[in-house]
């Protein structure tokens, strides 16, 4: 009996200890602005803060299904050749990705939930669509471009497929007219030097007919691979999609204690299982070390006929 009371008090414990952490990972949810990962299931991300700060005006995606992309623009590949837009359309459709290379988390997230996406698509790049990575970036290379297409690729695990990604850099001219078309807005922002070499911009990812229509928007950074197989057969019969609920994920952060400016993507999830994990770990340290100390003490007692004694010493 003294076991089973033992073990119903753990039980009851750790209960308390998972609602105890599943409060901080709340409480931490809510006093910070930053954005919420979506479920596996869902194509967008939800901002916590209500309306965000004057200087992301003019920062977001507008969803122009059915806009037929500047086929005629000039990029440079991941291989220094300069390449139109359309070059990589007009058999099968595509995936489109604005980003900057140099992003300190965003983009690199987007391009990560792309990628891990792809591996469950059972659909070949180079053969059944393209992977068409764009930076919004004039100043960076060539060799950024290559650098990115090597990791995502080594990621992606199919080194055969490698004529299907394509990372591209390009002019400040180009580049507007290409995020002018998708509805792509952003701003350049300062970093810590006050330098104006880093942007506020939203997460998304558009497939492209082979006609050259942005046929669907996925927003945030993780996607479903279901839903990213289904809009790319769509589009490979150049069928348009319909809108999504338009809540995004910014790749900046607001910080009005200290009026700085911050990059910052939350993984408010990774946190609450962090805490979680250290909760539940402690409370067990704790049990442990009671109950050694509980055994310490009766140990002693039970053996050599503590207070309850022999049956001599209550008749004595």
């Amino acid at each position: 009996m003294q076991g089973a009371g033992r073990i119903w008090k753990w039980v009851r414990g750790l209960t308390l200890a998972a609602v105890a952490a599943a409060g901080v990972g709340i409480a931490a949810f809510s006093s910070v602005a930053q954005a919420q990962v979506s479920r596996y299931d869902e194509k967008q991300m939800a901002p916590v803060a209500d309306k965000p700060p004057a200087i992301l005006n003019g920062v977001g995606i507008a969803q122009h299904l059915d806009q037929q992309l500047p086929l005629g623009l000039a990029f440079t590949d991941d291989q220094g050749k300069h390449v139109q837009l359309a070059s990589y359309l007009g058999k099968r459709p595509a995936i489109l990705a604005l980003v900057y290379y140099q992003c300190p988390m965003l983009c690199s997230e987007e391009l990560n939930g792309l990628t891990g996406a792809l591996q469950m698509v059972k659909l070949v790049p180079g053969k059944d669509f393209s992977v068409i990575v764009v930076s919004i970036d004039p100043t960076e290379g060539t060799e950024m471009a290559a650098a990115k297409k090597r990791t995502y690729l080594k990621r992606y695990g199919h080194p055969e497929t490698a004529d299907g990604w394509h990372f591209m850099t390009g002019t400040q001219e180009n580049i507007d007219a290409l995020t002018k078309a998708v509805g792509f807005g952003y701003v350049k922002i300062p970093d810590k030097n006050g330098n104006l070499t880093q942007f506020a911009h939203a997460s998304s990812i558009q497939i492209v007919a082979p006609e050259g229509k942005l046929a669907q928007y996925y927003m945030g950074v993780e996607y479903s691979p279901k839903d990213l197989r289904l809009g790319l057969v769509e589009a490979s019969a150049n069928r348009i999609g319909s809108p999504v609920d338009n809540i995004l994920t910014y790749c900046y952060h607001y910080d009005p204690t200290v009026n700085k400016h911050t990059l910052i993507i939350a993984r408010v999830v990774q946190l609450g299982g962090l805490a979680t994990v250290f909760t539940l770990g402690g409370f067990m340290l704790v049990m442990f070390r009671r109950d050694s100390h509980h055994d310490d003490r009766s140990g002693p007692g039970t053996a050599g006929s503590g207070k309850t004694g022999t049956g001599t010493k209550v008749n004595g």
